[in-house]
């Protein structure tokens, strides 16, 4: 995919304008946070900028004035930081049309994209996050912005602010993540939300809560509509993040019906896209990251099970959409095109030997696909029906997933240049 062929993404609908610039976003992830790299290690100053990576940000050389000038030592494995001398243009927008948004869970996958839209669009953005899985490193771009706040904070406890939006995201998402503590995954899921929907309460703001496949659990209906109930297993391994999340929904919908809380319930499908933490277990980033370093591809169970990957840019049109839409029901964020683990690993094999070949690196060998037993729970099936996004949101995926992982692979293989995968 080249900017050419989609020079922006967003919508402008629901009185709310989201369209940015897809080179501008690129930018902002598609480049190490180590711009540049000493290469003379008795001439220190003599560095020149690394662009193999970069092959979608080449034809962009504007915005290369407004990310970071770091050192990368590569004799030493260190970094010398820089705050950033300029901060990319954000949109000037006039007192009633800025929001104010809180993001929880901001420094985060989703949040951080969902963070650079906002404050691209001139939104003033302050992201609350404990950086159990989240990272500085993911808004550091926008520190000491004058509409921007980072709060080290824990949704589990009461956060009080004045705000007009409100997209709680906060909860580990992965298996790793939301295995490693149950009893605080829960927690999070249901005092987080008590907390934010609290603060909705009191400052009228509209309240967004990022729901999941997961309440699904391991579907008898295929595709899954909102409608379905779920077939979950309530004790099992998986149980603290799939029941934590619907009770989070019942919650949300006890403050709508009782005090009149604005809610909006997106059920979020699988996601992939530059800054998933490589380490915390996901399909998508175990087989580029093993394709890449040159390692056979793990599959689980027999490779039959399937999945629907969106990527992040179209979730994030959809949460932006809901938003600012006047659907209160739940809604499905997720791409109807179905893989089974198989063929996904084997287009992943195939898209990583295109990037490698365009860059001059032919792989040593063919990678080839490793089986592995099956996970406990790990649904057979899942893929959303998405009827209702596109009725009532105008909304359906607009990047396939050979684009999305083309895009990842080049993230990634930057981070593994750079030395922090």
């Amino acid at each position: 995919m080249t900017s050419l062929e989609t020079p922006s993404i967003g919508h402008n609908r629901f009185g709310f304008d989201s369209v940015v610039p897809v080179d501008v976003l690129r930018s902002l992830y598609l480049r190490p946070h180590y711009v540049t790299t000493v290469r003379d290690e008795e001439n220190p100053t003599d560095v020149e900028e690394d662009q193999e990576h970069a092959q979608f940000t080449k034809a962009n050389y504007g915005n290369i004035a407004y990310q970071s000038k770091s050192i990368y030592h590569s004799d030493t494995q260190s970094i010398s930081y820089t705050t950033l001398s300029r901060f990319h243009p954000v949109r000037l927008l006039p007192p009633d049309k800025r929001k104010r948004v809180l993001v929880t869970g901001g420094a985060g996958f989703v949040g951080s994209h969902l963070v650079d839209r906002l404050m691209l669009l001139g939104h003033e953005v302050t992201v609350i996050d404990n950086f159990f899985t989240g990272s500085k490193t993911t808004v550091s771009h926008w520190l000491g912005h004058p509409n921007f706040e980072l709060v080290r904070h824990d949704v589990v406890e009461p956060f009080m602010i004045e705000v007009d939006q409100i997209y709680h995201l906060a909860c580990p998402a992965s298996p790793p993540h939301y295995q490693f503590n149950a009893v605080k995954t829960i927690k999070t899921s249901f005092m987080g939300t008590l907390n934010m929907l609290g603060l909705a309460k009191r400052t009228k703001a509209r309240f967004l809560i990022s729901s999941t496949s997961e309440i699904y659990g391991d579907p008898e209906v295929h595709p899954q509509p909102e409608d379905y109930w779920g077939h979950v297993n309530p004790i099992g391994p998986r149980a603290c993040y799939d029941e934590g999340k619907r009770v989070a929904e019942t919650l949300t919908y006890g403050f709508h019906r009782q005090d009149n809380v604005d809610v909006r319930v997106a059920r979020i499908f699988n996601t992939f896209g530059p800054r998933m933490n490589p380490a915390d277990g996901r399909v998508v980033s175990n087989f580029i990251v093993q394709a890449l370093k040159g390692e056979d591809i793990t599959v689980y169970g027999d490779g039959l099970q399937t999945r629907s990957f969106q990527y992040i840019h179209d979730l994030v049109d959809g949460l932006i959409l809901l938003m600012n839409s006047d659907e209160t029901r739940p809604v499905n964020i997720g791409n109807g095109h179905e893989f089974n683990m198989l063929e996904f690993a084997k287009l992943v094999r195939d898209i990583v030997a295109k990037v490698q070949a365009e860059d001059g690196m032919a792989p040593a060998r063919e990678l080839q696909i490793v089986h592995k037993p099956m996970p406990v729970d790990d649904p057979q099936k899942r893929r959303p029906d998405t009827t209702r996004a596109k009725e009532t949101l105008g909304w359906q995926p607009r990047w396939t997933v050979e684009m999305g992982v083309e895009e990842m692979v080049r993230y990634y293989k930057a981070k593994i240049a750079e030395g922090s995968i």
